[in-house]
């Protein structure tokens, strides 16, 4: 009876930690499909503030060139904007040059048409994203058609997919590399030589090379036209390799096979030492009772491990910053405001997500996969603890820091896409470190009430079946060993037979050996038999200490625990990747401003300003007109009239431009008179869009002046 149901028990444990991780599988795919279900093409993270013509705008003869203004520095090739006449002819050079700043230019045919003009630029951020859009402007008139573009979706599509799924598959190779191997040197040195450890680390390493390579290969694609078929390409793989994106990816390639062997001294020399001085501590000890000194031998070797351990941390970091750094030096934190400390912060806070996540999943492997043998100890738990409240403290200041950075306001906070999904990871988090303090608190049960205990309190309730067991279990391999033996051997000089031996001695010694024959046969049989049963017993023994291991309850508790933060990390390491690839609320604000100030002035400025000189025949009016009232050039025109609506002729007039917003100006125009109550100025140059304040100082005689002002959006 104890036979049929332990085992059932066995297999009963085993199913439940199977369908706990295929759960987890799960949900990791769920996770992935919605990201990808749900996801748009990848979003900039630059965005274009002005251009020259403008979008929309109508200018009177053909420019040489078109300027594109972006919000941060980015990449262009040959190709990267065309400008296209009304019939979808190009008529640009085609080599776009750096204007300086964050401006950038294409020269232009002379002799161009009247007409609708398209503008489309497709150009790689800093921070390695795909931008692209179009925008139209007008020679003389609008034509009565322009050219139609489908929308070209720059990083979507089954390539931008893939490239999704790389992210998050590198993301989580690092996670398990890192913060798996610096919780087998920082908290359970003795899982080096833990199977299922030595998995999960490898099982990072190979995810993330695996990742590394794929998203290499989809680079060029990705950023480019999109296609399947572009993903060989060898050309475009070369100039993939001479961008900041490809060498990046290289290097983490390079670091990567310096991580291999930093793997192979773990698990290997490392592991073994490991091995080698948990087998000699009772010979030590023994040794020492005799008094032969091998006690300054185990000293020895005890510095020798300290000395391994040390330079194992040291080379590890070393890999681990490095990786962590080609992150940061080709994304968010490469480019935006104060990128000299954003970088450095950027690598402590995926040190951090490694070390406290990667170790997570290093636990959750020792508490559902460990041999009974080779179980994790209380102590390493309490150290993993400690590890983890450390990261969590370093991940919330670098977080606090990179959200500034990023959303800037608190508006785009709550307005933004990438400050809502913000929301979402912060909210993940705090999910996150609510149930690390239930973990914490069956942590400190475990050091409390230690597993010895449980152990002895479901070995009483087991009673004397442990014993039977035991006890069978000793017979049947003595039953085995005793009917495995071979025959005793007879000595030469017995087994010799008289040459005068009749047959019936033959045909009894015929008849012995058949006899002995049956019992080899019969012995044979048994001993198999007692092999299959001691087989068994062990099984059941086997089955009993991993059923008593389970039984105590804080051990069991902290399993379930971990396994929800690890369910929950799953989930955070999802949005995480989405939010990397979202355009910076920082940034999509600015755009929305731009946007907003260009729908807002669709045509020429027109303003009235009474004035009051305060003299005699001192009141009047000043119309002030601005066209195309865009930044850039403008032509501008004053009429002064009287309160009866004649030209007021004056001595003199003077404006002035102010932005207040971005501290710029006062900046003084003089127009000239072209005829009474008549001033004008052509090329008045607006530097960029805003609120701007606009002064006109009026002088009516030699003592008599006054300066209105009004507000207007320009640009």
């Amino acid at each position: 009876m104890t036979q049929a149901i332990a085992p059932r028990a066995a297999a009963t444990t085993t199913g439940g930690v199977a369908f706990r991780v295929r759960a987890l599988l799960l949900l990791l795919l769920a996770v992935i499909g919605a990201v990808l279900a749900g996801a748009a093409p990848a979003s900039a993270h630059a965005a274009l503030t002005g251009s020259d013509p403008q979008q929309g705008a109508v200018v009177g003869r053909a420019p040489t060139q078109v300027s594109l203004t972006f919000s941060e520095k980015v990449a262009m090739s040959d190709d990267s904007v065309r400008v296209l006449d009304p019939k979808g002819k190009r008529v640009d050079t085609g080599k776009a040059t750096d204007l300086g700043g964050t401006t950038y230019g294409v020269k232009l045919h002379s002799g161009l048409p009247d007409g609708t003009f398209t503008v489309t630029y497709q150009v790689v951020s800093a921070d390695s994203h795909p931008v692209s859009g179009a925008f139209t402007f007008s020679v003389g008139a609008p034509s009565q058609t322009s050219v139609a573009l489908s929308d070209p979706a720059v990083g979507g599509g089954v390539v931008g997919a893939l490239y999704g799924v790389g992210r998050y598959v590198s993301y989580a190779g690092f996670i398990l590399l890192v913060g798996g191997a610096a919780f087998v040197l920082a908290c359970w040195q003795r899982g080096a030589g833990v199977r299922p450890v030595q998995r999960l680390v490898v099982s990072g390493w190979l995810a993330l090379t695996g990742a590394t390579l794929a998203l290499l290969l989809l680079r060029g694609s990705y950023v480019g036209s999109g296609k399947v078929g572009d993903i060989f390409d060898l050309t475009l793989l070369g100039q993939v390799l001479q961008t900041k994106a490809g060498a990046a990816l290289v290097s983490r390639l390079l670091l990567l096979a310096a991580g291999a062997l930093f793997i192979a001294v773990l698990f290997g020399a490392y592991a073994r030492r490991d091995e080698a001085d948990a087998t000699d501590v009772s010979g030590r000890g023994d040794a020492s009772d005799k008094g032969d000194g091998s006690d300054k031998g185990g000293v020895d070797a005890d510095a020798e491990k300290r000395d391994l351990t040390f330079g194992l941390a040291i080379g590890g970091a070393v890999v681990a910053a490095g990786l962590a750094a080609s992150w940061a030096m080709a994304e968010h934190a490469s480019t935006g405001i104060q990128a000299g400390l954003a970088m450095p912060v950027d690598v402590l806070h995926l040190l951090a997500v490694a070390v406290w996540l990667g170790g997570l999943s290093a636990l959750l492997v020792a508490l559902f996969r460990a041999p009974v043998e080779t179980q994790i100890d209380a102590a390493a738990v309490r150290r993993f603890s400690r590890l983890a409240f450390g990261s969590v403290t370093v991940l919330a200041a670098t977080g606090i820091y990179q959200s500034w950075r990023q959303v800037g306001s608190w508006s785009a906070l709550t307005g933004t896409w990438y400050g809502q999904l913000l929301l979402i990871k912060i909210g993940l988090v705090a999910v996150l470190v609510g149930i690390a303090w239930i973990s914490r608190r069956w942590t400190a049960q475990l050091s409390e009430a230690p597993q010895a205990k449980a152990l002895a309190t479901a070995g009483a309730k087991a009673g004397a079946g442990t014993e039977t067991t035991a006890g069978t279990t000793a017979r049947a391999t003595a039953l085995a060993e005793l009917r495995t033996k071979q025959p005793t051997k007879v000595p030469a000089n017995s087994r010799k037979s008289s040459s005068g031996g009749s047959d019936s001695e033959n045909a009894d010694s015929r008849d012995s050996n058949s006899g002995h024959s049956n019992s080899r046969d019969s012995h044979s049989a048994d001993s198999r038999r007692a092999a299959q049963l001691a087989r068994q017993q062990t099984a059941v023994a086997t089955a009993r200490q991993k059923r008593l291991r389970d039984a105590d309850p804080a051990r069991a508790g902290l399993r379930r625990s971990v396994l929800a933060e690890a369910g929950v990390a799953v989930v955070l390491l999802a949005v995480t990747t989405v939010l990397t690839s979202t355009e910076p609320g920082r940034t999509e604000e600015a755009a929305k401003q731009v946007t907003s100030s260009s729908s807002q002035r669709s045509g020429p400025l027109s303003l009235k300003l009474p004035f009051d000189t305060g003299g005699q025949d001192g009141k009047g009016t000043a119309e002030i007109t601005l066209a195309p009232a865009r930044v850039g050039g403008n032509e501008m025109h004053v009429y002064v009239e009287r309160p009866n609506g004649k030209a007021f002729d004056i001595p003199e007039v003077k404006v002035a431009f102010t932005l207040k917003a971005k501290k710029i100006g006062p900046l003084p125009v003089t127009p000239d008179r072209i005829a009474t109550g008549h001033w004008s100025a052509i090329g008045v140059q607006i530097p960029m869009a805003g609120d701007w304040e606009i002064a006109v100082t009026v002088r009516t005689s030699d003592i008599d002046q006054t300066t209105v002002t009004k507000n207007a959006k320009i640009g």
